[in-house]
């Protein structure tokens, strides 16, 4: 069996995106570029607005009553604000992982599927390939080889979430959101779960909202500092970490704050 060739060119940029809930002003004039093929991780306190961010990029936060979101946010040069822009196929084009495992209570095998049978395919042999294939990506088809017809939801924490993984990878996204999502699981399954992000990134887009700055900076190329609904400091990781030019990153980084 062969892999199905996989091409990537997403990039994201962001210009003067404000978000509003009700009175809140929860962000507050954020302008970035997202490289392609890159790692970049969000970081900050608790109710910075990181997580909030994140769900700016595939308009998760339409699903929110009282939301009014301002500026635009550029995937392949198309703004996803605009009026025409069909969000089903946004999201197919931008996936989502979240903080907790979510498998369906469903086998893994249908888990997997599950976006490939809404997008129409219904051949048998199509379907194994694709199940085979995102769960290979997802670096646990060997676990899981021989159990595709048992339910997902009796998989441990840290085989739920790269099962939750390959679902996210079965529709060919360009970009791939996760919110946390070694924060619920052992230093092992976190691991795993950081080796596969960093592999991934040969064909997708990650951005990654981590309270783990251990973790940011060991597998993201670029990372942004929240803070209060601002983005405080943007640039390489390696540069965030230590030469990081506000004193307010500095004191984070540090363990000052936050």
């Amino acid at each position: 069996m062969h892999e199905r060739m996989i091409t990537n060119d997403a990039k994201i940029t962001v210009e003067e995106l404000n978000l509003h809930y009700g009175k809140v002003h929860a962000l507050r004039n954020i302008s970035l570029k997202i490289d392609a093929n890159k790692i970049t991780a969000l970081i900050g306190p608790s109710g910075c607005g990181k997580s909030t961010f994140l769900r700016t990029l595939n308009r998760m936060n339409d699903l929110i009553g009282g939301v009014k979101i301002s500026g635009t946010v550029l995937i392949d040069g198309k703004n996803i604000y605009d009026r025409k822009t069909d969000v089903v196929s946004l999201r197919r084009d931008v996936g989502m992982v979240f903080q907790k495992s979510n498998p369906f209570p469903k086998s893994i095998y249908d888990n997997v599927a599950y976006g490939a049978r809404i997008n129409g395919i219904k051949k048998k042999d199509w379907l194994d390939d694709i199940v085979e294939t995102s769960l290979k990506r997802a670096a646990i088809w060997d676990e899981v080889k021989d159990r595709l017809g048992e339910n997902a939801v009796g998989l441990s924490g840290g085989q739920q979430q790269r099962v939750c993984i390959a679902r996210a990878l079965a529709v060919n996204p360009k970009v791939i959101l996760m919110d946390e999502p070694a924060s619920a699981l052992d230093p092992l399954s976190t691991s795993k779960i950081e080796e596969l992000i960093f592999n991934l990134k040969k064909s997708i887009t990650i951005v990654i909202v981590t309270h783990n700055m251990q973790q940011a900076a060991r597998v993201s190329d670029n990372t942004a500092y929240f803070l209060n609904g601002e983005m405080i400091e943007y640039g390489p990781t390696r540069k965030i970490f230590t030469e990081p030019k506000d004193e307010r990153t500095q004191n984070y980084i540090t363990g000052k704050f936050g």
